[in-house]
């Protein structure tokens, strides 16, 4: 999964150029020339959600009628893989595709540890948000597209942009990459991510906030790469992260305003 990140030049924005996309390999096989012209496939990827819904629909009934041993959870992460909009999603927005296999991994977990049927209902709807949520996505890309307009959107890509917004748009990476079995490739792109841009803002972070500082540090170096080598379950990594992006977050507003401070005195 690392190698198709990587491969897809820009993939990170909204409005992106999909035009060379189509030589990326993916888990269920090329991008495909669908990609280069997303308005002519909306169609398809709606009826990729309507696949989807109809089936967590199916999956829900029977599990509220016979239990956890009715239900195949594993038909999600097949049908995910299959389906065109995986890949449209894919090259347009990284954080919504994180949403969506984490909302796969959500809702299988609920079932396969036999949560209850409140539960299952709960992840179900976060799932199919996340759905709705990557075919918008997918929409307004095809927009930009349409018009001959850049690949740079929401995000920055892997090559400039704000370091912080591409540490926090890695880590949303290592957990698809998770999601995916894709251990050794998470693990490097944690280890890259600390060495090649939470490195570059160290010094400057540690003037405002030693200890933030040094509880990042375990996270990248203890933390995270412990829950992935030993396969935690996708929610437990997901739940990690989601307390980096938060310290993140911090350090980017003291790095913010440490600069804007700067600025005053000169």
């Amino acid at each position: 999964m690392r190698k198709r990140f990587t491969a897809v030049t820009g993939a990170l924005a909204l409005a992106v150029s999909v035009g060379f996309a189509s030589t990326s390999a993916l888990a269920s096989g090329e991008i495909g020339e669908h990609v280069q012209n997303l308005k002519s496939n909306l169609g398809t990827y709606e009826q990729d959600v309507g696949r989807f819904t109809d089936r967590l629909d199916t999956m829900a009934a029977a599990y509220a009628e016979n239990g956890p041993d009715a239900v195949e959870t594993d038909q999600l992460i097949e049908l995910w893989e299959e389906v065109k909009l995986h890949a449209a999603v894919e090259v347009t927005y990284v954080p919504v595709y994180a949403s969506i296999w984490q909302g796969i991994y959500g809702f299988k977990e609920a079932v396969d540890n036999d949560s209850g049927i409140e539960r299952v209902r709960a992840e179900k709807a976060a799932l199919e948000a996340a759905l709705w949520q990557g075919l918008g996505a997918v929409k307004m890309a095809s927009k930009h597209q349409a018009s001959g307009g850049s690949n740079k959107g929401q995000e920055a890509d892997s090559a400039g942009g704000d370091p912080v917004d591409r540490i926090i748009t890695n880590l949303e990476k290592v957990t698809v990459e998770h999601a995916e079995g894709e251990t050794e490739e998470a693990t490097e792109l944690v280890h890259d991510t600390y060495m090649e841009i939470f490195e570059g803002i160290e010094g400057a972070l540690i003037e405002q906030d030693a200890e933030l500082v040094e509880s990042l540090e375990k996270d990248f170096n203890v933390t995270l790469p412990q829950q992935l080598e030993k396969g935690a379950p996708v929610s437990e990594v997901t739940a990690q992260v989601d307390a980096m992006k938060e310290k993140l977050s911090r350090a980017q507003e003291l790095l913010q305003k440490a600069e804007e401070s700067q600025g005053d005195v000169f």
